[in-house]
């Protein structure tokens, strides 16, 4: 299990960075995907993956990517109205298919999944993206791991028993404090190929401290949901890991984090 799993997760990180290396509509063609295979993982927890309701889904989340490629923003807002009114329309026309819960959680998956996941797109094509985006990582995957090795050190507080009884108020600190020292090293060392107007040491810290911190939420709002829907993993995508939901957890709910902390330093420096 644990060879396997280190196998794929090298394999996830290779395949991660080639993408978001190399750009353009490798990256934006590879999220969009992801987000897909995301939307078809949650709405399987409700057992409507192949629904009228996921259908609705599916179509809302390639005409949103399309808005999104096209740079047509301005229309991203009326048509998450859309897809709630055609939601709706399924809901009340084919009475009583679904339940009030089914066509609230596919309207909460296209935000949840497509929307938030689309800004590591976003973030990509930012000025210098391509250094901006591994903040990402050391802000999910940085924490993660260090409040992991601060949580078996000196963890001794639980931060949330019932959901999550191994996470300690020790091992978060650590974790978060270790994203900032990662955002911290990160930046003295992006500053030496690229430019920008704000103090990248400290900013990259702080940016990576607050996603670090946030991360967590994530992390235990996608274990929550699993809780409450009886599952044990979202899919099995991943060999080790589960699915594209089990390992994005947390860069779901720190990229568009991280996008407007990314806009607000360079527009304060």
């Amino acid at each position: 299990m644990f060879k396997q799993r280190l196998i794929s997760g090298i394999v996830l990180v290779i395949i991660a960075f080639v993408t978001l290396y190399i750009g353009g509509f490798l990256t934006f063609f590879v999220v969009a995907g992801i987000s897909l295979i995301g939307d078809y993982e949650l709405m399987r927890v409700i057992r409507q993956e192949k629904s009228a309701l996921a259908v609705i889904i599916y179509t809302g989340s390639i005409l949103f990517y399309l808005l999104l490629l096209l740079d047509l923003q301005t229309y991203i807002l009326p048509l998450a109205l859309f897809i709630l009114i055609v939601l709706l329309a399924a809901y009340v026309f084919t009475f009583p298919r679904y339940e009030f819960t089914h066509v609230a959680v596919s309207f909460f998956c296209f935000f949840y999944v497509t929307v938030m996941l689309s800004y590591i797109y976003q973030i990509r094509i930012l000025e210098n993206g391509g250094y901006k985006v591994v903040l990402l990582f050391l802000s999910a995957w940085g924490n993660d791991t260090l409040a992991y090795c601060a949580g078996r050190l000196f963890g001794k507080h639980k931060m949330s028993p019932v959901l999550s009884p191994k996470k300690t108020v020790e091992g978060a600190v650590g974790g978060v404090l270790g994203a900032g020292l990662l955002g911290a090293l990160y930046g003295l060392l992006a500053q030496h190929f690229i430019n920008e107007s704000f103090n990248m040491a400290a900013g990259f810290a702080v940016i990576c401290a607050v996603g670090g911190l946030i991360s967590i939420i994530g992390d235990l709002a996608a274990s929550a949901i699993k809780r409450n829907t009886g599952v044990k993993d979202y899919g099995t995508l991943i060999p080790g890991h589960g699915g594209i939901l089990d390992r994005f957890d947390s860069i779901i709910f720190i990229a568009p984090i991280i996008y407007y902390m990314l806009l607000t330093v360079i527009q304060i420096g």
